[in-house]
């Protein structure tokens, strides 16, 4: 590989599936060097067990992999999640039921190194192994459209700029259906391009229960809001296939006609509208039987379900319909309207100022307030965020009380002395704990983040977070917050190659976020 080649980290989010194991066991085995970053977000609603206990715990200790906490509200969120946690250039999503190929790790630096400045998204290869001996089923045909689907995160890797451009994926899809479709449409809007890689993931076809098809007719819902985000020609410019909900429709709408008909005395009518439902329901489970092994228990299964799929469909559709102007108004989960483009970034509401190294002097473990020691410019620059209207607070690790060094009340005396130097600096949020007892709120964890946005009424999102490490960058990340670093002489230089966004100092930092002084 050239000494080119980007930078790139891997994001695999997971509900807990027992395929999270083979997948990790197969990079350590790909023999290529591995990623940068492997971070898995947890989205879990109940963690009974460690994630660590999917599959060769020796597979996890090699690649260093990361677990960070998912919000729980599907893979688009979940998404987020990571790659802002990572800090490569570039971030390659893979599903946790998929098998990299020999060499994916190479690969995939391959497929990323070759390509332009304008190109914003590389996509793997899906391949679906299907049986040898017989046809494939209903299902396994289902799973198999991974192959030619277009800009599916089983395997697809995007510029972290490209992500930030777009705000990243769209949370109000809260299914693993439409979110990557409606990611690589915003993207293509911007101005970027997509395009296929040469590296392949395997997708093996996993157990599921007779209901899954009707289950699956939820998407119906997520058309809705496809449609409503892109326009009727969505479908199209994202390479989805037509679908069948206008036959559903008329075999719902059959079936409806055929029950009132009968219960309101006019058997002609009901038995011609329950023959058209018949007919409808006769030539969708065909078209389901036909291609497939056509054994007794799938024939049967197929039958029966295909009467209910028609119903289901209209009725996720339906509720698509009078839940799309609540959900089209939920900017919380929403792609911010003003997250940054590549021209400019956007202005925050707020803003979160890291203390030592930042705000003052770092003297490490400080619980005597006399040495309290602004850094140079601190006071005028927080003057012009607060002439500027923009709310302040403070989001601080304090290990020393975690390590008995301090006590909370020395972290009071000195936070006190700080805002009679500085001024007013709003809420403070202080982390006490230490750098192995697994908390939340520990930078870089996004817990800081979250509790002073909250505390200050704004979207975590629309603030910013000023700090002098790494680990300050990252909390922003985390959460979709910029991140703007000031390095110290403890800054290490991969943290400033990482930071989206570098200021010499903290006026300069202000600068960067509401623009030059008039």
């Amino acid at each position: 590989m050239s000494a080119a080649a980007p930078l790139v980290d891997v994001v695999i989010p997971t509900a807990g599936r027992e395929s999270l194991g083979a997948l990790l066991g197969a990079l350590v085995a790909s023999g290529s060097p591995s990623p940068g970053r492997v971070i898995v977000v947890d989205d879990r609603r109940r963690a009974h067990a460690p994630l660590a206990e999917r599959g060769d715990g020796a597979a996890w200790q090699a690649l260093a992999v990361e677990v960070v906490p998912g919000p729980g509200r599907g893979p688009a969120a979940a998404r987020n999640v990571g790659w802002r946690a990572a800090s490569a250039e570039w971030i390659a999503f893979l599903d946790d039921d998929v098998v990299p190929e020999a060499r994916w790790p190479e690969r995939l630096r391959e497929d990323l190194g070759s390509l332009a400045d304008e190109v914003a998204a590389s996509q793997g290869r899906v391949c679906v192994p299907l049986p040898s001996d017989r046809r494939a089923t209903d299902w396994e045909r289902n799973v198999a459209g991974l192959e030619t689907a277009r800009w599916a995160t089983a395997d697809m890797a995007y510029r972290r700029s490209a992500l930030a451009a777009v705000g990243g994926f769209d949370e109000r899809f809260e299914r693993a259906y439409r979110e990557d479709a409606d990611l690589a449409l915003r993207v293509a809007e911007e101005g970027w391009k997509l395009e296929r890689g040469a590296r392949r993931v395997s997708h093996p076809v996993r157990p599921v229960d007779s209901w899954v098809s009707v289950r699956l007719q939820a998407g119906n819902a997520d058309d809705v809001l496809m449609r409503a985000l892109h326009g009727p020609d969505w479908r199209e410019r994202a390479g989805a296939p037509a679908g069948r909900l206008r036959r559903h429709l008329a075999a719902t709408g059959a079936a409806t006609l055929a029950v009132l008909a009968a219960a309101t005395g006019r058997p002609r009518t009901a038995l011609a509208a329950a023959a058209i439902w018949g007919a409808g329901v006769g030539e969708l489970a065909w078209a389901r039987i036909a291609p497939g092994p056509r054994r007794r228990d799938e024939v049967v299964k197929m039958l029966w379900t295909s009467t209910l799929l028609p119903q289901a469909a209209v009725w996720h559709f339906a509720r698509g319909l009078a839940r799309r102007r609540r959900t089209l108004a939920d900017r919380a989960r929403a792609p911010s309207p003003q997250a940054p483009t590549r021209s400019a970034p956007r202005r925050p509401e707020a803003v979160l100022l890291d203390r030592d190294g930042t705000l003052i002097v770092d003297v490490p473990y400080n619980s005597d307030p006399a040495r309290v020691a602004p850094v140079p410019g601190a006071r005028a620059a927080l003057d012009r965020l607060r002439s500027a209207g923009l709310p302040l607070a403070v989001v601080s690790n304090q290990s020393g009380v975690a390590r008995g060094l301090l006590a909370r009340e020395d972290v009071a005396r000195v936070n006190r002395r700080v805002e009679e130097l500085l001024g007013p600096l709003g809420p403070w949020a202080v982390c006490p704990h230490g750098p192995g007892d697994g908390c939340e709120c520990r930078k870089p964890r996004p817990g800081l983040v979250l509790e002073a946005a909250g505390r200050l009424g704004v979207a975590p999102e629309r603030c910013a977070v000023i700090g002098d490490i790494g680990a300050d960058v990252e909390a922003a990340r985390a959460v979709g917050a910029r991140g703007v670093l000031v390095p110290t002489a403890q800054t290490r230089p991969e943290e400033v190659a990482a930071a989206a966004e570098v200021a010499a100092d903290l006026d300069e930092a202000v600068e960067l976020l509401i623009g030059a002084p008039a």
